[in-house]
């Protein structure tokens, strides 16, 4: 048998709401170009990550890796906190 070792995918984006019990809203933005006029457009998107131990706050900087699904909406986890907003 062979044995390949699944990647598990990371992104970086910023908390956008903590209203959630164990839940956090986390923004990702990205860079995209203009099919047409090659200008590039900030596009973002939101997804639901968990946090088992309530410890971020909105304007954080968090890594999260993809998961296993843990409900409808929620397949990321918070790896961890790489810059807090004062």
């Amino acid at each position: 048998m062979n044995s390949e070792q699944k990647t598990s995918s990371t992104l970086l984006g910023t908390v956008v709401s903590i209203k959630m019990d164990k839940t956090i809203c986390v923004q990702i933005e990205r860079l995209v170009p203009h099919p047409t006029y090659k200008k590039y457009i900030r596009k973002s998107s939101t997804l639901l990550a968990h946090d088992e131990r309530n410890e971020s706050r909105e304007g954080d900087k968090v890594l999260v890796v993809s998961c296993r699904p843990i409900s409808k909406r929620k397949v990321w986890k918070l790896v961890k906190i790489e810059g807090r907003d004062s």
